[in-house]
């Protein structure tokens, strides 16, 4: 998808969208960002919290290394500006879930500038790629949350969430489409997965989105955007993208003024609505946090962190296609991270990357959605698909004998060799054993037999078919067909 592909069309003409998106993500690290509480999602409210946590008097922070390590890793993952300088800074504001009365982030001083995300919005056209700009990725601790249905007049506070170390990636406004906003999202998950920096589980709230969104007429300078606070799936961005730019349109056609203003999503209307006004920098009243120093890192931490990087998702991708494998077989494959690495197990145990993605993107994803499961939870191992790719690719199993071992497989985990010799499933080439069904198929459809020779040659098909049946599958499809072109003149 082009820019110009979508559009708002008003009564005025058409309006084009503009998108933005600040994305929070959880990081994945052994305990909160200055404290060493335990950061287990669904605990009991208020077990996972520190002093520090809690903002007790006379309490420290301590910066927790594995958190900055695995921003440093996503900047890196992302082709962004490592900063060896930067600082924390304390956002003031007063809310019942904010024991501090300030946050502490990174405004003016963030460890990871300028990178990019390279995405595909339509997944049927591979080559259409578009660059997504981002701004910076920052480092700052999540707040608590407050409770307002454990009470009929009470709201009470869990404080487990306040302190969880946040990476806050912020893209520039290049997204023109709720396709290219739900790319976008889609391909920054999938790298943090491979990278292990964040879990990506939007719907515990370990990755959420505040949504940017303006419209203007195209060509014409920005119009006044609002943000959608803390929408929590990729569906639901792109819900929040196309209502609120519809909305905008109708509000601006009919003489108003877009406010610039901060907005929430109902997932079961698929609409937004007004939470406050939005505020800017100065309300904050941000200014360098006393109790931290500033971040410096040396060459070898940020050697090190390059060196753990694992293959990311667009490498790989490229490296399928290099070994045969379809553009839209690689798309499919790499886009979750425990896909890649059972199909790169896969390729380990010796299958040939072209038929095994087919048969993996076919088979083995059919066989799981029916049965429910994910890839991690597939009861046919990587070494036991190769064994069986192995068996047809050597003419031991036809591809209907390979159905049924597999199914087999998908029962009881068995290897597919003990499959094959405790069934007889193996494919006979014996060419007199073939013969000899040729000939009986030949002599109970006289009808058909002359048709054939009288000129009707689809009727191979049908004495092919009828020589497999007769053989309960296990005749080889290509000895079959010689040796009737033979008996049939």
């Amino acid at each position: 998808m082009t820019d110009t592909d979508y559009r708002i069309h008003g009564t005025t003409g058409e309006w084009e969208v503009v998108i933005g998106l600040e994305v929070h993500a959880q990081v994945t690290s052994n305990a909160k960002l200055f404290s060493g509480a335990a950061t287990v999602f669904g605990a009991e409210p208020n077990t996972q919290v520190s002093l520090v946590d809690a903002a007790m008097p006379g309490m420290l922070p301590v910066p927790n290394r594995e958190c900055i390590r695995q921003a440093v890793r996503t900047g890196m993952a992302i082709d962004a500006t490592i900063n060896r300088w930067s600082r924390f800074d304390r956002k003031n504001y007063f809310y019942a879930d904010l024991p501090q009365g300030y946050q502490i982030s990174q405004l003016y001083h963030p460890l990871v500038g300028e990178g990019h995300v390279d995405v595909t919005p339509d997944e049927k056209n591979p080559d259409a790629i578009k660059r997504i700009g981002v701004e910076r990725i920052h480092v700052e601790q999540d707040a608590g949350k407050l409770m307002h249905d454990q009470h009929p007049t009470r709201s009470y506070v869990d404080l487990n969430r306040s302190g969880v170390a946040l990476m806050e990636i912020v893209s520039r406004p290049d997204m023109r489409s709720p396709a290219e906003a739900g790319a976008y999202l889609t391909k920054l998950r999938a790298i943090l997965r491979y990278v292990g920096s964040c879990d990506g589980n939007m719907d515990q709230g370990s990755m959420r989105a505040d949504v940017n969104v303006s419209v203007r007429k195209p060509g014409e300078e920005l119009g006044t955007r609002t943000e959608t606070k803390n929408v929590n799936s990729i569906r639901f961005v792109m819900q929040t993208v196309e209502y609120e730019a519809k909305r905008q349109v109708e509000v601006l056609e009919a003489g108003g003024a877009i406010e610039q203003e901060t907005r929430l999503f109902n997932p079961d209307t698929g609409t937004t609505r007004t939470m406050r006004s939005k505020e800017d920098a100065h309300d904050y009243r941000y200014f360098p946090d006393p109790d931290l120093l500033p971040l410096e890192l040396d060459e070898a931490f940020v050697n090190e962190c390059r060196a753990s990087l694992p293959e990311l998702p667009d490498a790989k991708r490229r490296r399928y296609e290099d070994a045969g494998v379809t553009p839209y077989n690689a798309g499919v494959l790499t886009a979750e991270v425990e896909t890649a690495r059972w199909f790169d197990a896969l390729l380990d145990a010796g299958a040939a990357a072209g038929p095994a993605s087919n048969w993996v993107t076919g088979e083995l994803f059919g066989a799981l959605n029916r049965s429910g499961k994910d890839i991690a939870a597939s009861p046919v191992t990587p070494a036991n698909a190769a064994a069986l790719l192995a068996l047809v690719a050597d003419g031991t199993l036809s591809g209907s004998l390979a159905k049924q071992v597999f199914e087999v497989m998908l029962e009881t985990g068995q290897d597919p060799a003990a499959i094959v010799e405790e069934r007889g499933l193996k494919q006979t080439s014996d060419t007199g054993a073939i013969e000899a069904v040729i000939a009986d198929v030949l002599a109970k459809n006289p009808g058909q037999l002359e048709q054939y020779r009288a000129g009707k040659v689809a009727l191979f098909g049908f004495f092919v078919g009828q020589t497999m049946k007769a053989m309960a599958g296990k005749a080889n499809p290509g000895v079959v067909n010689e040796l009737l072109k033979k008996a049939l003149g």
